[in-house]
């Protein structure tokens, strides 16, 4: 054997090596894309029942939305009814109202005034039988 064929040895063998070395790791990533394909295969066919559910729950969401629309409406027309109706009453009694107030703040100041005007009448009138005597 000759020198170059030794060499040609050396270097098949480290060819076989190094194709040894690297065939390892290319294997455990097959094996690693073969797990992720099955992992990826399982979550697709477990998402149906979800997504089922979701749409379900979306459903149920929207008919709620529908019905707190319509008692949102309801609220609606009962706040213009009562403002309407506020409005009714004040033009209707509001004015009156506050008149009869008036009025009645006026006759009780009057008959206050009348009261003590008689009551420092008698008192003067006492007085003066008082100091008489």
């Amino acid at each position: 054997m000759s020198p170059g064929q030794i060499a040609a040895l050396i270097a098949a063998g480290a060819f076989v090596l190094l194709v040894l070395l690297l065939a390892i790791p290319l294997l455990k990533l097959g094996r690693t894309l073969d797990e992720a394909t099955i992992a990826i295969r399982k979550a697709h066919e477990n998402s149906d029942p979800l997504f089922d559910q979701a749409n379900s729950t979306l459903t149920h969401v929207n008919t709620q939305l529908e019905r707190v629309d319509g008692i949102t409406a309801n609220a609606r027309a009962v706040t213009g009814n009562v403002s309407a109706l506020t409005s009714l009453f004040t033009a209707t009694l509001g004015g009156p109202l506050v008149k009869a107030a008036a009025l009645s703040y006026g006759v009780s100041k009057a008959v206050r005034r009348r009261r003590r005007a008689a009551a420092e009448k008698a008192e003067r009138t006492s007085r003066r039988r008082g100091g008489r005597r």
